[in-house]
C-alpha cells in the first residue's frame, strides 16, 4: 500500500440513488469535488481497484462529503460499500505551500530538542486539535537508539551487547509514553526531510511530561 494515499472513509449511503457519505482523511476538498478517477478499497480486499468519481458535495456541520461513484445507483449497492477506503495514487498530489506537510512524510521521522540535541522519539501519527499535534513515541532510556498534509500553524548506532550472568533478572522499567507536540512555527522550527528530522523548542516541562 506504499502506492497509495488515503483519501477518506465511506460511512454511510445518503438518500435512495446510490450517493454515499465520506469522512475525509485528507486537507484537499478537490478529491471529493472534482470528477475523475479513484481507487476503492472494499473491506476484505488487499489492492484497492479504480472506479470513476463523478461528483460531490460537501455537508455543512457533518464535517462529511456526499459523493456519487460510477455504477453505483441505488441505496443497495451503496450500503455494500460501507467502511471501505478511498484512495489516489502517491504521486497525485497537489502542490503545497509554504510550511505545509504530507503526513506520511513525516511519520518516522525522528524528533530532536533543539536546545541541547538530546534524541526524544519518533513521530507514529498525527492528531487533529484546535492546533495539529505531532504523537512522538518516546526513545526509552533501557534500549539503544536506533538512528534510522498538514499545514503548520494551523487545522509527519548500534550499540554493543553486555554479558549478563546467569538467572540475573533485567530491571522491570515501564513503557515511555507517547508525547503530544504541537505543530506550529514556535515550537516546531525545523522539519528536515534529508536527514530524516524534526527539531523541536520544547516549552517547559512538556518533555517530563
Amino acid at each position: 500500500m506504499s502506492e497509495w494515499i488515503e483519501i477518506g472513509r465511506i460511512v454511510a449511503p445518503q438518500g435512495l440513488r446510490g450517493e454515499l457519505r465520506v469522512y475525509p482523511n485528507s486537507d484537499f476538498p478537490e478529491r471529493f469535488l472534482e470528477p475523475g478517477k479513484r481507487w476503492l478499497l472494499q473491506p476484505g480486499q488487499v489492492d484497492p481497484q479504480d472506479i470513476e468519481l463523478l461528483g460531490g458535495r460537501y455537508l455543512p456541520g457533518k464535517e462529511l462529503y456526499v459523493i456519487q461513484l460510477a455504477g453505483i445507483e441505488n441505496r443497495e449497492q451503496a450500503e455494500a460499500l460501507r467502511n471501505s477506503h478511498l484512495f489516489v495514487q502517491r504521486g497525485d498530489r497537489p502542490q503545497l505551500g509554504e510550511d505545509e506537510f504530507y503526513l506520511p512524510d513525516l511519520i518516522g521521522l525522528t524528533v530532536i530538542n533543539q536546545l541541547n540535541g538530546e534524541i526524544i522519539g519518533k513521530v507514529v501519527s498525527m492528531i487533529s486539535a484546535g492546533n495539529d499535534l505531532l504523537e512522538v513515541e518516546k526513545i526509552s532510556t533501557d534500549t539503544p537508539i536506533i538512528s534510522e498534509t498538514i499545514t503548520q500553524d494551523k487545522p509527519l548506532q548500534e550499540s554493543g551487547r553486555s554479558r549478563r550472568k546467569k538467572n540475573q533478572k533485567k530491571p522491570k522499567s515501564s513503557p515511555p509514553q507517547n508525547l503530544l507536540i504541537p505543530f506550529v512555527k514556535e515550537i516546531v522550527p525545523v522539519v528536515n526531510f534529508e536527514k530524516g528530522i524534526i527539531e523541536i523548542i520544547p516549552p517547559l516541562g512538556l518533555i517530563d511530561l
